[in-house]
């Protein structure tokens, strides 16, 4: 090999950048280590992505990853970032936190560069992070069940109510269940005074509920594995 391609590969291994971010609602702490894993830069900017890439960009220009920790801001910085050009790595925070813990001081500037050094080493397992639309069905499907379970404990409340009087009210589905609960309260003052309320917020809890369902019937009509699943008999959009 030439002395100046021999020259050239070390200009290229001392560009080298390896990137490692410690990620807080607020704050970011980033460390850029050398392909020794020699601490290079170090500093402290917003969560914010346009921030982040700022110093990437400014203090390690040949990055060649940059690393993160899978956590509650993780899918959107990692979208943000991939989006402004940065190589960005999601890794497990399990895993990450077995090689963390063995630092003596426990920081967020030492995380940083302990997350700087699991890049340059290349021991990490990449996560694959779901785009922000996945992300999106997620929660209105969460959202969903969150209303259907309080819906249910109303539901139960106003039984438990109604026994405590003698009053059952059966099986009921729908808005059987409403009608259901108001013939028993119906001149009963006492009764309406403390279900009435109850029954209110469930038909608030049901027009919501029946709001959310329209969306996901939608998402379903406009995805085409999803089409095929609603084919066979007893599937549904959401079940």
């Amino acid at each position: 090999m030439r002395p100046s391609d021999v020259a050239s590969q070390r200009w290229r291994a001392a560009m080298e950048h390896y990137v490692g971010l410690d990620v807080s609602l607020k704050q970011t702490s980033i460390c850029v280590v050398n392909q020794a894993g020699s601490v290079v830069r170090e500093g402290v900017v917003d969560s914010d992505p346009e921030a982040i890439a700022a110093f990437v960009r400014s203090k390690a220009p040949g990055a060649v990853r940059v690393g993160l920790e899978t956590g509650p801001t993780a899918t959107w910085l990692w979208s943000e970032l991939k989006q402004l050009g940065l190589p960005v790595i999601c890794i497990d925070a399990r895993h990450a936190r077995a090689v963390l813990k063995m630092q003596i001081n426990k920081s967020d500037r030492n995380d940083a560069a302990g997350i700087a050094r699991i890049m340059q080493t290349g021991w990490f397992k990449e996560v694959r992070v779901k785009g922000l639309d996945s992300h999106s069905v997620r929660a209105l499907l969460a959202s969903r069940a969150l209303l259907v379970k309080i819906k249910r404990d109303l539901e139960n409340q106003i039984r438990g109510l109604l026994k405590n009087v003698g009053l059952v009210i059966g099986r009921a589905k729908f808005n059987v269940f409403a009608v259901r609960a108001e013939e028993l309260i119906e001149d009963r003052p006492e009764l309406i005074a403390v279900v009435g309320p109850l029954l209110k917020a469930r038909q608030a809890i049901e027009q919501q509920t029946d709001d959310l369902d329209r969306k996901v019937l939608k998402l379903a009509r406009h995805d085409a594995q999803v089409r095929r699943f609603m084919t066979v008999p007893g599937v549904g959009p959401i079940t």
